[in-house]
């Protein structure tokens, strides 16, 4: 959990404890009709306050879909609810260590995650941009990954990926810019790829090794998405939450 999201939780419970006061103050004089009309609507606020407050400060987030990176599966302007607790609390201070986790991210999740520092622009990262990115889970740490012509192969299975979106044909063959693999390994794991031409590494990649803690997560629409592919593995300490429930548009509610 990150500190400013510590501070918006004693802003919150701040706040709710004024709305006591209220609450208490009105009870004292709520002998009168209006009082006590006053008394009943700061009474219900009051609980609606915690009982929202802790729900999303704890276990839910609204998420809304920025771009078409996961398409078909989601589109742009989709609104989501996130689950916040099934991969466990984050420890204030700890550097993204967690308790209480319910699972663990899997190869298939839909997650939504921390932009890191290494898919940030310069400027971004000078004007302290902060961004919440959603992406798939393609492999966990210890995985071996490799793209070959757009084909996704995990441990060197292929993986079956019927939710993926190929809207470009061409396919863009790699180009030997590395001495060895260790290099290679090296480069993706420092966020490098993202200094070189994206065809480059769009639809042949790797082989490369998901680091510990970390994680590979690409997008749906595999052709236009801008991610672990180029900026490298992400870290767990980035994981917000999983993919709940698509709410809006109506006519696409979904549990996800």
């Amino acid at each position: 959990m990150e500190v400013k999201l510590f501070i918006a939780g004693c802003i919150l419970f701040c706040v709710a404890m004024f709305m006591l006061m209220l609450k208490n103050r009105f009870a004292a004089i709520a002998s009168n009709k209006f009082y006590k009309n006053v008394y009943s609507w700061v009474d219900t606020a009051w609980s609606a306050l915690i009982i929202a407050s802790f729900l999303m400060f704890f276990f839910i987030q609204a998420f809304k879909i920025p771009s078409g990176s996961m398409r078909t599966t989601l589109l742009e302007g989709d609104h989501l609810f996130v689950n916040k607790f099934i991969y466990g609390f984050h420890v204030p201070f700890s550097d993204g260590k967690r308790i209480f986790a319910l699972k663990k991210i899997s190869r298939g999740d839909i997650v939504v995650f921390k932009c890191p520092p290494e898919a940030l622009t310069v400027s971004e990262r000078e004007a302290g941009i902060k961004k919440d990115y959603i992406k798939r889970c393609v492999a966990v740490a210890g995985d071996v990954v490799e793209i070959k012509d757009k084909k996704l192969f995990v441990n060197g299975v292929p993986v079956d990926e019927s939710y993926v979106s190929l809207a470009d044909p061409s396919v863009f063959q790699s180009f030997n810019l590395f001495n060895d693999e260790s290099e290679y390994q090296q480069a993706w794991e420092n966020g490098k790829f993202t200094t070189i031409p994206p065809t480059f590494m769009r639809d042949n990649f790797g082989p490369v090794t998901v680091p510990g803690d970390s994680y590979m997560m690409v997008g749906d629409n595999r052709d236009y998405s801008f991610d672990s592919r180029f900026w490298g593995p992400l870290p767990d300490k980035y994981i917000k939450g999983k993919a709940l429930l698509l709410y809006w548009p109506l006519k696409r509610i979904r549990l996800i």
